[in-house]
């Protein structure tokens, strides 16, 4: 087997392995992937279409997702009060409490016994193939808003910071968080 094919299988046997473990405390992966999603992402990006975007997937599989998830309580709808027209999600505390049952734990536990030079390695390598297949599908990259064209730090003190893009002052804790609008600096 040639390399890029092994590299093929390694990613799919990985993603078979999280998968596995997203069916634990009687959530779906999906399920999992919407609580984990909506715990790092900004203010701005707690929307069912910025959640679409993140996943990949489509509106019907993720409104179903985001149904199923207030059904039991972990996600709860709230008027975006930007817009009247849109909602913002955000995980209730029992949705911040199934996350500290997250099995993810396992693969970060794993990561964690890597030598930096091996992560630092892989997170390059992966950041690169994670643009390269989103750019081929016409997705979005989302990203941290620290690392966005946009982001002006400590503008109005330290750890108080301001987006251009959207003229909102930000928080030192949302600098570290995805954005939808996102674009690299």
């Amino acid at each position: 087997m040639d390399a890029r094919n092994r590299t093929v299988e390694l990613i799919e046997r990985m993603a078979r392995a999280v998968a596995n473990e997203g069916h634990a405390h009687g959530l779906k992966p999906a399920q999992w992937d919407a609580l984990r999603y909506l715990s790092r992402a900004n203010r701005f990006s707690r929307t069912p279409g910025a959640l679409t975007a993140y996943l990949g997937s489509t509106k019907g599989t993720v409104s179903q997702t985001v149904m199923s998830l207030e059904r039991v309580g972990l996600v709860e709808k709230a008027a975006n009060p930007g817009d009247r027209r849109s909602v913002r999600l955000a995980l209730t505390p029992a949705g911040w409490a199934m996350l500290e049952k997250d099995e993810i734990e396992t693969l970060r536990h794993a990561v964690d016994e890597l030598s930096n030079e091996t992560r630092q390695g892989l997170e390059a390598g992966l950041d690169a193939l994670l643009g390269k297949r989103i750019a081929a599908g016409g997705g979005r990259p989302f990203g941290m808003c620290r690392t966005c064209r946009h982001f002006a730090g400590d503008s109005d003190g330290p750890g108080r910071h301001f987006c251009r893009l959207l003229h909102q002052p930000l928080a030192d804790a949302e600098a570290g968080q995805i954005c939808y609008e996102q674009e690299a600096a």
